[in-house]
């Protein structure tokens, strides 16, 4: 998500500088090759952590931020159960560490973030509304994503950081992460390997309210454009300061069942499957966003179906892959 928001605030004027540890979370290769796009477009990154508060001070020093886009984050509800550290260190203190330095910028920036729909947990009213409850987190992951809406509160409320949330529906497209279901499934399929897919208990297949890369950048740039300025200074609050959380979902949820039958289309060739019940290890069986509000606040308005947004990724995947087989050999 960070690199397809860089380019597109480049493509619009906008000054941008990115921060990225391309840790080894997944292939840093992918990373390095999003780095090559973004540098060749003009955008600099930075190699640090956001945990490093010496280096975002610096950061802060050199340059008079407006807005700080947060993007990073230890991701994946499974891997939370291997290395829990990493999300607290992450999406918790990191967080934390990004506002510290906010807040005591003058002039303070105002802040967009991301959130997760893993905050909504067991919540089983249909749609996922910004009001629902979010307090029955299934996984560490999401729990790290609601304390981080709960951190958001606490500084918009004691320094008077301007703050919005996103919560993001299961993004996808091309240069995405290698961990989510429909890159390695593209991957498995084409290898001929068994894909596992997973159906909840009444044997129903799990859903996603699966949302294409390029609506979820409309809707961070609408965030960054319609975000209020901070009303701190020096790390003092001076008035009350702008607090949103919004949806970002395609509002169309589609069983992972059906997301195989179209790679098996676009692919041309038929998936080995193995249906198994979901696992508790923090998946939840499905995702539907109300996007109301962010329809009416940012003009958000998700325009790519499914399969339009996987003929593009699997476009790019076969693109980038095979390039890089002719490279190494």
């Amino acid at each position: 998500v960070g690199t397809h928001v860089s380019l597109a605030l480049k493509r619009r004027g906008d000054g941008v500088l990115g921060l990225d540890n391309f840790n080894h979370y997944y292939d840093p290769t992918l990373k390095r090759a999003r780095q090559k796009i973004l540098e060749k477009a003009g955008v600099f990154i930075v190699e640090g952590d956001i945990n490093d508060k010496g280096l975002l001070q610096q950061l802060f020093d050199a340059v008079l931020f407006t807005h700080v886009m947060h993007l990073a984050a230890q991701a994946g509800v499974r891997y939370a159960m291997q290395n829990p550290g990493s999300y607290v260190h992450s999406n918790i203190a990191g967080f934390v560490n990004l506002l510290e330095v906010s807040k005591s910028a003058n002039p303070q920036p105002a802040i967009i973030w991301a959130s997760s729909s893993s905050v909504y947990g067991l919540n089983s009213k249909v749609l996922f509304s910004e009001k629902d409850r979010t307090d029955q987190p299934a996984s560490l992951y999401a729990a790290t994503k609601k304390a981080g809406e709960e951190i958001a509160h606490t500084y918009n409320h004691i320094y008077g950081l301007s703050i919005t949330g996103l919560r993001f529906f299961t993004v996808y497209g091309p240069w995405g992460r290698p961990d989510m279901a429909y890159f390695f499934f593209t991957k498995d399929i084409m290898k001929g390997k068994t894909i596992t897919v997973y159906e909840s208990p009444d044997k129903g297949s799990v859903a996603r309210d699966f949302t294409y890369i390029d609506d979820i950048v409309k809707g961070c740039l609408g965030a960054l454009d319609t975000a209020k300025k901070s009303t701190g200074s020096g790390g003092k609050k001076r008035g009350p300061a702008q607090l949103r959380i919004f949806n970002l979902g395609n509002t169309s949820p589609v069983p992972v069942s059906t997301l195989v039958s179209i790679l098996e289309k676009i692919l041309k060739v038929k998936a080995k499957k193995k249906v198994m019940p979901l696992p508790r290890n923090g998946d939840v069986e499905f995702t539907h966003a109300n996007i109301t509000l962010a329809m009416t606040e940012l003009g958000y308005k998700p325009a790519t179906d499914l399969e339009a947004g996987l003929k593009k990724f699997v476009r790019w995947y076969l693109g980038f892959y095979s390039g890089s087989k002719k490279k190494s050999s």
